[in-house]
């Protein structure tokens, strides 16, 4: 027996061994912008494999947006933390986050393009089954990959952590075929009832299939570490809702990708 457990444990240790998480930076254009992509994949897999999509937050490309992708790999996934502002275009300051950010939540029609030709990235590599993705997004990114359900973008579902529900015409949402989960702070000051319920009214309207789940005591920004540091009222990192979001958006792609 004590033979046979160090047989399995050897094996153990192989196995992970050959398993390693390969990223690699990726430049691509949406017409004349050119972007700069985080691909991150499990290369100890054989075969094509769902890819996911990650929108980061308003801040632009960071480490934070890249730590999922590369968690995502973890799972199996190719995912690829794409570029919504521009090459080497980040910031840890709010007033230049807001300008940023406000580019594309005040022209959806950018927004969505600019998100399309990263997922138009994903989608053709060779690794990724193009049949099987799903889109997902933290903050600015969650009101992204929501954009990308109500332009009918090649995507199973989408997920959005903390993000943004306003749209400028919620009324023209029809035939959402993408599945929806939101992931929300029960207490985040950035969403009113309103908005909320306004978002709820454009779901049901539209036929999408949709679930929205509130993490009591979360604000925004939940799923951050680094969310406290920012120093802005309202955001603040919540270990549980973190932990409880990440589980819900595994079930949500395991339903998806069976």
């Amino acid at each position: 027996m004590r033979y046979l457990a160090a047989f399995i444990m050897a094996v153990v240790m192989c196995s992970g061994a050959w398993a390693e998480i390969r990223t690699q930076t990726v430049k691509y254009n949406d017409e004349n912008a050119v972007l700069e992509g985080y691909l991150a994949y499990d290369d100890s897999m054989q075969g094509k494999r769902p890819g996911v999509l990650v929108v980061h937050e308003w801040w632009g490309l960071n480490s934070f947006a890249k730590k999922r992708a590369e968690s995502l790999a973890r799972l199996g996934y190719v995912a690829f933390a794409i570029d919504m502002y521009g090459e080497g275009i980040s910031t840890s300051d709010p007033q230049k986050a807001s300008q940023l950010s406000s580019v594309y939540i005040k022209n959806r029609a950018l927004m969505r393009t600019r998100a399309k030709a990263g997922l138009d990235v994903l989608l053709r590599h060779p690794l990724v089954d193009a049949n099987r993705a799903v889109a997902t997004g933290y903050c600015f990114g969650g009101t992204t990959v929501l954009e990308l359900a109500r332009a009918h973008a090649p995507v199973q579902g989408v997920v959005s952590f903390h993000g943004g529900l306003t749209t400028p015409d919620p009324a023209a949402t029809r035939d959402v075929k993408a599945k929806v989960l939101v992931l929300h702070g029960a207490d985040d000051p950035f969403s009113t009832k309103d908005q909320i319920n306004t978002f709820m009214d454009e779901m049901r309207s539209s036929g999408a299939d949709w679930q929205m789940i509130f993490y009591g005591g979360a604000v925004h920004g939940f799923t951050n570490p680094d969310a406290d540091s920012f120093g802005i009222k309202g955001v603040a990192y919540n270990e549980k809702a973190d932990k409880r979001s990440w589980q819900a958006m595994r079930q949500f792609l395991d339903e998806i990708f069976k």
